[in-house]
């Protein structure tokens, strides 16, 4: 059976390594849909509760942004929880953002 969109996103969510992030864009460009940026967040947050877990905290904005804080309860959750795979985060943006970035149309 043929995965959805949003299973297609899960996958490749569940394989950015702990310490790293990527951006929904990233991910989008990497299933051949440049332009569906906005369903990877749709998916992201339809993550919650999805089984084998979905690390959605380790996918931001283009910037290194956190912009989907505010799905994570409580919104600051998700800085939490990448802090504490080593990341700094200054004014909801990931430090050094190239440095940790995760590209999955290369590394997969």
């Amino acid at each position: 059976m043929e995965q959805s969109f949003y299973e297609q996103v899960h996958e490749i969510v569940r394989l950015i390594p702990k310490g790293r992030v990527t951006s929904y864009v990233a991910i989008a460009r990497s299933l051949g849909a440049a332009k569906s940026s906005r369903m990877v967040g749709y998916a992201m947050n339809n993550a919650h509760g999805v089984h084998p877990p979905v690390p959605a905290h380790r996918v931001v904005n283009a910037k290194g942004l956190l912009t989907g804080r505010f799905h994570f309860t409580p919104p600051e959750l998700m800085q939490l929880l990448l802090e504490n795979e080593g990341l700094t985060i200054e004014n909801d943006q990931v430090k050094n953002f190239k440095i940790y970035f995760w590209d999955p149309a290369v590394e997969l």
